[in-house]
């Protein structure tokens, strides 16, 4: 079936079931940014491939909501459907519910959606404001009869393995201990786990199920002295039973997460964190025999955010192995453009190749961006072999790649003039290197949040009457998500602070539909500055090791000290980098570092 077909049989359905509005939410059951290919539902139902979006179904119309990250993709992929892109970053566009309210005519209107794709947070904000206009949520799973087994992609099965202590830096006991000591603080005695990342990092285990985040499908109870890990036992070697059983953990069957009377008693108080838990596995724990439900934020998520002293060392390792195959693909790519055709995914596999060739590779951390011209301009960018332009030796590559290590995760963005660039290209680019500069000289106090750090980014491109769209930074897991958080750096107010130990990117930038697009990132840490009478001050440690594109600064727009700031960190780089590479390399490298 085509896209007209798939929205015709859903509307059927609708009919069938005296459901007016059918919502669709862009994640699965476990609340992820990345999913298995099984719950991409919005991708088989409108054809649009971004990750973030929500699409609501009505007998007369198709509408997808997604935001400013997205909107050029949007736009290309739901041309010649009747699908209506809803630009949700945009001030006056309304959410979903609030489109929604301002359609219903019926009282007691019947809104489906699957509860297991929706978090109990949102299932609560949904439901109330669409009570109060007559819409009734119901939990009614509509697609899975259109997209079934007979054409709908298995869960996945990948193998589960165990991430050494080495790396990992705490024990899993250690973690346990920690985790059940939060739990008993607030008054429960058990907690329901379903983010995919937690249970990786709680467990010291890895897997490969969700392309670029080496994580698996399953969930974690956690009682007071043991735990249940729900998994489909094939996923399992011995190996990983044996770790299991040696830490108290019982293996039970994936589905039966939302039949858990078998696991709980009279006396559990279960917490869950309705931000991630799902709806679906709410419902269930609602009707099992228990005495009490707690609904916070999930201890494990700061407990991950801050890296101890092993995650902050292997990071730092896996910098030096980005920083060399990222000076070998920039090198290779300034020998070889304009001398054989060269399209962006030859640039994608090529930078790929490069770091294949470092130790403890695994994969990379999200799909390589390679945006030439006016693709660097639509922000998630994604080549394809039969859709891609061909890289010629004049204009500008963006390029945002990262790289999954054992030692840690990576995620970093050059900007590179393949040939003299414009005034206005250097205007651009600089701006957007003083915001980069300005973030990452930061001092500030402790309890500081992200969107109190945000406009030091902004204010060049501000003053200028430019902007970006996308926050300025998001928290970076240890071998596992490439965005996490709780901490990030965006307009929109976070309460969480920033913590000794959070990763974050330092990524401004700007784009101009058509032409091109700049962002500049790194990767920084946060680290003491120093205790006073006025309190605690943390700074940023730069992690990202890899020179700058000088050719695209105007310099008359640099005051000294920020030609300082990127003088001492092109020293930095050509002397951490330059004893992992052979002399020409070197060499190259050193040229690209030389003092502006």
């Amino acid at each position: 079936m085509n896209i007209a077909e798939r929205i015709a049989e859903l509307r059927s359905l609708m009919r069938q079931n005296d459901v007016l509005f059918y919502i669709i939410f862009g994640t699965d059951p476990h609340a992820s940014e990345y999913m298995a290919d099984c719950w991409k539902e919005n991708a088989y139902l409108t054809g649009f491939q971004g990750e973030a979006c929500t699409t609501v179904v009505t007998p007369t119309e198709v509408r997808l909501w997604t935001d400013s990250r997205y909107y050029l993709q949007a736009d290309k992929e739901l041309a010649g459907t009747e699908i209506i892109l809803m630009r949700e970053s945009e001030i006056d566009t309304p959410s979903p519910e609030q489109w929604i309210a301002s359609a219903i005519e019926e009282p007691e209107s019947r809104i489906a959606l699957d509860a297991k794709l929706i978090s109990v947070n949102q299932f609560e904000q949904f439901n109330q404001k669409l009570a109060a206009y007559g819409g009734i949520v119901e939990d009614m799973d509509l697609l899975t009869p259109i997209w079934n087994e007979e054409n709908r992609p298995q869960l996945p099965d990948g193998k589960v393995f165990v991430f050494d202590e080495k790396y990992a830096g705490e024990s899993t006991q250690s973690k346990l201990k920690r985790i059940r000591e939060d739990i008993a603080s607030t008054g429960a005695n058990a907690m329901m786990i379903s983010a995919l990342d937690e249970i990786a990092w709680t467990l010291n285990l890895r897997g490969s199920d969700i392309d670029f985040n080496p994580v698996f499908v399953s969930y974690l109870l956690l009682r007071q002295n043991d735990a249940v890990l729900f998994i489909d036992a094939e996923k399992l070697t011995d190996e990983v039973k044996d770790y299991l059983h040696t830490n108290r953990i019982e293996v039970a069957p994936y589905a039966q997460a939302y039949n858990l009377n078998r696991y709980l008693d009279e006396e559990s108080v279960v917490l869950f964190d309705g931000a991630r838990l799902n709806q679906g596995l709410l419902n269930s724990l609602q009707h099992s025999y228990i005495q009490g439900l707690q609904n916070r934020q999930s201890p494990i998520l700061v407990m991950k955010s801050q890296k101890n002293e092993t995650e902050l060392a292997g990071v730092k390792k896996a910098m030096h192995k980005d920083g060399v195959a990222l000076t070998k693909f920039f090198r290779w790519l300034e020998q070889h453009i304009g001398k054989e055709r060269l399209t962006e995914v030859d640039l994608m596999r090529k930078l790929h190749s490069f770091r294949a060739e470092q130790e403890n590779f695994i994969e990379e951390s999200f799909e390589t961006i390679a945006g030439y011209n006016a693709n660097g301009a639509i922000v998630h960018y994604e080549a394809r072999e039969d859709d891609c332009a061909e890289v010629c030796p004049e204009g500008i590559l963006l390029l945002d790649s990262g790289g999954q290590y054992l030692d840690g995760t990576t995620d970093i963005t050059r900007t590179i003039a393949l040939s003299e660039p414009s005034a206005q290209a250097k205007r651009d680019y600089t701006l957007v290197m003083k915001g980069h500069i300005a973030l990452a000289s930061a001092r500030f106090p402790k309890g500081t949040r992200g969107n109190q750090l945000d406009v030091l980014a902004r204010q060049f491109l501000w003053q200028n009457g430019l902007h970006y769209g996308h926050g300025t930074g998001h928290g970076v897991g240890h071998f596992l998500g490439c965005h996490e958080g709780p901490q990030n750096i965006r307009t929109d107010n976070n309460p969480s602070p920033l913590r000794l130990g959070n990763i974050c990117s330092d990524e401004p930038g700007l784009y101009r539909a058509g032409e091109y697009g700049i962002r500049i990132e790194n990767l920084v840490t946060v680290v003491s500055a120093e205790k006073n009478d006025f309190g605690e001050f943390y700074k940023w440690e730069t992690l990202t090791l890899c020179y700058y594109d000088t050719t695209l600064l105007d310099l008359t727009l640099l005051t000294e000290q920020e030609r300082q700031w990127i003088n001492d960190y092109h020293k930095r780089v050509y002397a951490e980098l330059s004893p992992l590479l052979d002399k020409e390399t070197a060499d190259w490298l050193k040229q690209k570092c030389k003092e502006i």
